[in-house]
């Protein structure tokens, strides 16, 4: 098999599982390091003829990451292209052996049941009603239909703006955190950190998480509870018992 992936988790899912089908990835897809595969420009501008040329059996894309008329120009030239919808945790874990299984024709990879066993054993810790900015100038924030708004309201985290139309809407910035009494800022795709985020929500406690066991679907979801309560634990106390 001769596998492109457009899409950083599932780069990481393919290499975590059998690195030698994978002959190129984004230049977006750093996981894992050192990654030796051909380059083949981003998720939304994919170079279409350095895709065709690698010859790939199969490409992995995903219905949010990748851009349809990018597809279906693969799909023209004869490319099998793969694409994945996933929007909550269960239906990441399905769409992973999709992939891996019946797309990449790999034995079921063992990181698949322990992410699935880490999840099962998480404990919904918290009891909060979190705003969940994604981007900044202009403000973004999680929406409807989630993978990570799943993931967080598994370990008791609210996102507030879960009942909008928009999956990622933007919200003015004087409404930002009405509801919230908590702000999960991760690392990407806007990179949040200490002194850039938390100062924009005055008096509301801050978490500041990574972006990758929070949006990604792959060998992370394994670490991705303990990695989240952590961060979360640092800024607001668990749910009594």
């Amino acid at each position: 098999m001769r596998v492109v992936s457009l899409v950083p988790s599932l780069t990481e899912a393919v290499a975590a599982t059998d690195p030698s089908v994978l002959v190129g990835a984004t230049d977006w897809c750093e996981q894992p390091p050192g990654l030796d595969v051909t380059r083949v420009r981003g998720t939304k501008n994919p170079d279409l003829a350095a895709v065709t040329a690698l010859r790939p059996d199969i490409v992995l894309a995903n219905e949010e990451e990748n851009r349809e008329p990018d597809l279906a120009a693969l799909r023209a030239e004869g490319i099998t292209v793969l694409v994945t919808e996933i929007r909550t945790l269960p239906q990441s874990l399905t769409e992973l052996e999709r992939a891996l299984v019946e797309g990449c024709r790999l034995p079921r990879p063992g990181w698949l049941d322990d992410a699935a066993d880490a999840w099962r054993q998480a404990e919904r810790a918290f009891d909060a009603d979190a705003v969940v900015p994604i981007w900044r100038k202009p403000w973004m924030v999680l929406g409807r239909d989630t993978f990570a708004g799943d993931l967080l309201a598994r370990l008791g985290v609210r996102n507030v703006w879960a009942g909008h139309d928009e999956r990622y809407p933007r919200i003015d910035r004087d409404r930002l955190a009405e509801g919230a009494d908590l702000v999960v800022l991760p690392d990407e795709p806007y990179a949040f950190h200490a002194t850039d985020g938390p100062e924009a929500f005055p008096g509301l406690p801050a978490a500041l998480v990574s972006g990758r066991h929070l949006t990604w679907y792959g060998p992370s979801l394994t670490e991705a509870p303990a990695v989240l309560t952590a961060a979360l634990e640092a800024a607001v106390p668990r749910r009594k018992r």
